[in-house]
């Protein structure tokens, strides 16, 4: 399973992937996150599905960058050459799968900014080519395990969130994914990409390094728990159920 988050706010873009590809006996590792960055232009993309449809569509994808890149000024013609570049994919490989009792599983997170854009912008590609652009309403889009992580994004971001909230909310959400999916895990892979700069900033951060942002949390929610016990009172006493002492 993946965790793969991406957030627009009013000050730009923030990306959260986090490594694991396979867990159990054996625990194996690799990037999600692919980043392309040149003279006025910056985009990064984000990968859930299978691994071998994943690395052939995102090496065909930047092997068409290289030679027809500079005829892509918008953010949504990117969207639409990587799309291209997974039915290509498909066409040569479903049959295939199919035999083997597997299918055509990619769906991707794409943000960014090009030369004749104006904001930066952030798509959900779908495994069929279609996409749909992240709005205002609901800033952020998450590809992989969405059960757990998605309730904090709710309850608290906003579009005219900062790039620091946005990370902090989104470290939290993967947090919560964490403690409730045991096919994620770290080290976790973050990308901040600040509007107009055509510029993207990455690093990953291992466990060691988010610890202490997962004992806040966890700390957190029990205090929060302990707090509910007045608002809740109430309704325990009309159970017939008395608050600890």
């Amino acid at each position: 399973m993946t965790f793969c988050l991406g957030i627009k706010c009013e000050d730009g873009l923030v990306a959260i992937a986090d490594t694991r590809i396979t867990s159990g006996s054996e625990v194996s590792t690799a990037k999600k996150i692919a980043v392309h960055q040149g003279e006025r232009h910056a985009m990064f993309v984000l990968t859930s599905g299978l691994r071998s449809v994943r690395d052939k569509a995102i090496t065909y994808f930047e092997e068409r960058l290289q030679s027809n890149g500079a005829n892509l000024g918008r953010a949504y013609q990117a969207v639409n050459a990587l799309a291209e570049e997974m039915r290509r994919v498909h066409d040569e490989d479903n049959d295939w799968l199919i035999k083997a009792g597997l299918w055509f599983d990619l769906h991707c997170i794409v943000g960014g900014q090009l030369a004749e854009d104006d904001s930066p912008h952030l798509y959900l590609l779908y495994p069929q080519g279609n996409w749909v652009e992240v709005s205002k309403g609901t800033p952020y889009v998450i590809i992989g395990d969405t059960r757990y992580g998605k309730p904090i994004l709710d309850r608290t971001l906003r579009h005219e969130a900062s790039l620091e909230k946005a990370l902090r909310v989104g470290l939290l959400s993967f947090n919560s994914t964490q403690a409730s999916s045991t096919d994620v895990g770290p080290p976790v892979d973050a990308v901040v990409y600040g509007r107009d700069s055509f510029a993207m900033r990455e690093r990953r951060f291992n466990a060691q390094e988010l610890a202490p942002v997962a004992e806040f949390w966890q700390q957190s929610i029990e205090k929060a728990v302990d707090g509910a016990a007045q608002p809740v009172a109430g309704l325990a006493e009309a159970l017939g159920i008395k608050g600890e002492e």
